[in-house]
């Protein structure tokens, strides 16, 4: 009884792990990336600001703004121009601080809780349509204000990282064939 047992067992796991691989190697393949992002030469650095606390870093509100534009600047992938007219994108760096949740009751009161976020928006200038977006997250801005400071330079670092990694896609491999 034991060895059927046994048997079907392996014979089920042996079934379901071939849909598995099979349904893995049919997945779709990756979408491409829009040609503007991959081909602009020029960008234009827009601060659409933000709506969370500024006061949980030091350097004010236009830090952050401050902080991407050297970070792109150094990065001398970019030539920066003063207008969006001037520019093959626009690199739109925002904070969010959006409810990601609420907890509580019913009966003891229902409280909301957010998780601030950094926004950077890839837009095309003649168009006006957002092409991309990538969020980074400084996280839990408890804490001392040094530790806060290093959670912001982590995310904005991420986001540069990110948008690093996107840009650096091969051009043919994300053409639509």
């Amino acid at each position: 009884m034991f060895k059927v047992t046994f048997a079907v067992t392996f014979l089920g796991l042996t079934m379901i792990s071939s849909v598995v691989l099979q349904a893995q190697s049919e997945m779709a393949p990756a979408a491409p990336i829009p040609s503007q992002i991959l081909a602009a030469k020029k960008v234009f650095i827009s601060n659409a600001g933000g709506d969370f606390d500024s006061n949980l870093w030091s350097g004010g509100p236009i830090r952050p703004y401050n902080e991407f534009y050297a970070a792109i600047a150094s990065w001398s992938r970019y030539e920066l121009v003063s207008t969006p007219g001037e520019a093959d994108l626009v690199l739109e760096i925002g904070l969010a601080d959006p409810i990601m949740g609420v907890t509580g009751s019913k009966e003891s009161g229902c409280d909301s809780y957010k998780t601030p976020q950094f926004r950077l928006a890839l837009l095309d200038p003649k168009t006006h349509m957002l092409l991309w977006v990538i969020r980074s997250a400084p996280g839990n801005m408890n804490g001392l204000q040094k530790s806060r400071d290093k959670k912001i330079e982590d995310a904005l670092n991420k986001l540069v990282a990110d948008l690093k990694a996107l840009t650096a896609q091969p051009a043919a491999a994300s053409a639509p064939k």
